[in-house]
């Protein structure tokens, strides 16, 4: 296990900003990789890959069909430079569909000519178009509520459980990060024991700055297990509240929160984003180069749509305007018609939705005028009001599509959950039934479950928490959960599974397809 005093010197040094770059010149004669590598946005011919290094260097990366690299190509990627934090991306074509794909990434210093990194070593399997096994896992929230990095704790260990199954493919479903959250370097635990943190100078104050945001992805990437992880499994990925400020909406003011000095929620989201992009192997959309929703096609099995519901939404509020307005965008008329003629044209038995909040769980953010102002979709019992009237849209179409098998999974509220949508219990009834999972915290404190919202008829059918958990535990309580999605491609047949810090599966449910 990595000693703390070595993942301090890490963190000392990690992605370092310009004015420290001379110190690190100095202390490493060879670029350094302390963020090793990451796959995402797989299609069944391409791929982005992602590294970082600790000055200016050249990308370099060899790829193969076999781990001995016994024939391969070597492609020249960019420059990872100040602008961009020393990362860089690239975005690799070629490949064959539902083949393996081994590739090693090292970085040539620009300065110095003839010094290299040592190259780090990733896999995955490009998307299939032919019926084969699938298996999807899901999570969110990392870093949260003050729960960081502890050596003691052995890091973020839900990451090795989640490699255990050997997924195809992981979604992230938000909270990559915790940019208003602080760590502070001891907890005293229930028990009177400590936890300590690993705390670096981004975690020591809310994020304000792009170095700022950057040093919180950079954290993250400390964990051995987070990076073993990245390594061997590709990602989607879709941002919430905390990759920005908790509960954000536009006209949050970020000075009414503790630790801001920025005035601008417009400006720290930008800066937000731009640290998402960089950090994170997501691939540049032609019409919106950092727009977060897309689509991604894994064979005739299944399709992952996933969400954006924090860029387009309008200012949190009461949410119970009587018509669907601009005061009411959740996702906004753009993203719901995409989304809409993406589930339609979708030639996947599976579709399965990626949302950043689930759809009925009642979400609070204070009170505006005296008045309960909600943070997410749902906001107490009737007829759909507010932000309700985009969802009941989405769901009226994709029942007079006739829109088969389609199961969403969310993170966001810090337990694990099983969540039936049934007409038959439902105030509004222009739906066709449908399941929405709820993974996490990856590595966050976990709490109690919310209170559903009938209007869509949420049924709370599993809860991975209880009415009488105390609020804030931490991982070492073992409540950290993801979920997985495995397809078999003979029957088609889907099984959902939730799953603990243990690899315990807590609840799982069998759904047959319907032809």
């Amino acid at each position: 296990m990595i000693t703390r005093r070595a993942l301090l010197k890490s963190a000392s040094g990690l992605f370092a900003a310009p004015a420290v770059m001379s110190r690190v010149l100095q202390e490493s004669a060879a670029p350094t990789m302390p963020g090793g590598v990451q796959a995402g946005d797989v299609t069944a011919s391409r791929a982005m890959i992602w590294s970082a290094t600790d000055r200016p260097a050249r990308m370099m990366v060899e790829v193969a069909g076999d781990e001995r690299f016994l024939t391969s190509r070597l492609i020249e990627g960019p420059a990872a430079l100040e602008t961009t934090g020393f990362t860089a991306k690239l975005d690799l074509g070629g490949l064959a569909a539902g083949e393996p794909v081994f590739y090693r990434v090292w970085f040539d210093d620009l300065a110095r000519p003839g010094l290299r990194s040592a190259p780090i070593t990733g896999h995955f399997r490009a998307a299939p178009t032919a019926a084969r096994p699938l298996t999807i896992c899901w999570s969110g929230d990392v870093a949260g509520q003050g729960w960081g990095i502890n050596p003691d704790f052995g890091g973020m260990r839900l990451y090795e459980t989640m490699a255990r199954h050997h997924p195809d493919l992981f979604i992230h479903s938000g909270d990559m990060i915790y940019a208003d959250v602080p760590l502070p370097p001891e907890i005293t635990l229930d028990d009177g024991t400590i936890w300590r943190n690993l705390v670096t100078p981004a975690k020591s104050k809310v994020a304000e700055t792009l170095d700022e945001f950057r040093g919180n992805y950079a954290y993250n990437l400390l964990d051995t297990h987070a990076r073993a992880f990245n390594s061997q499994v590709p990602m989607v990925v879709q941002w919430d509240d905390h990759d920005v400020m908790n509960n954000w909406s536009p006209g949050t003011d970020p000075t009414l929160r503790p630790g801001y000095t920025e005035r601008s929620i417009a400006l720290l989201a930008a800066r937000a984003r731009r640290a998402m992009f960089e950090y994170l192997p997501i691939r540049s959309h032609p019409d919106e180069a950092e727009r977060v929703y897309r689509a991604y096609r894994y064979g005739p099995a299944a399709e992952v749509f996933v969400l954006d519901q924090r860029s387009y939404r309008a200012a949190n509020g009461a949410n119970r305007q009587e018509q669907a307005g601009p005061a009411s965008r959740m996702m906004g008329a753009v993203q719901l018609a995409w989304l809409k003629q993406s589930l339609a044209a979708s030639r996947s038995t599976w579709k399965i939705i990626a949302s950043d909040m689930p759809l009925g769980l009642l979400v609070g953010d204070g009170q505006v005028n005296g008045v309960p102002a909600w943070e997410g979709w749902a906001n107490g019992p009737g007829g759909p009001l507010g932000r309700e009237h985009e969802l009941a849209d989405l769901l009226s179409f994709i029942r007079r599509q006739r829109v088969k098998n389609v199961v969403w999974v969310t993170a966001d509220v810090h337990y694990s959950a099983a969540h039936f949508y049934d007409p038959k219990t439902a105030v509004f009834k222009d739906f066709t039934p449908f399941w929405e999972l709820v993974g996490g915290p990856l590595h966050a404190g976990t709490f109690a479950p919310s209170v559903a919202d009938p209007t869509f008829g949420c049924t709370q059918v599993f809860n991975g928490t209880s009415a009488a958990t105390k609020p804030n535990r931490p991982p070492s309580d073992g409540l950290q959960f993801f979920g997985t999605l495995t397809v078999d491609p003979r029957t088609l047949r889907l099984t959902a599974a939730l799953w603990n810090l243990k690899n315990e599966r807590i609840w799982s449910q069998d759904l047959d397809a319907e032809k």
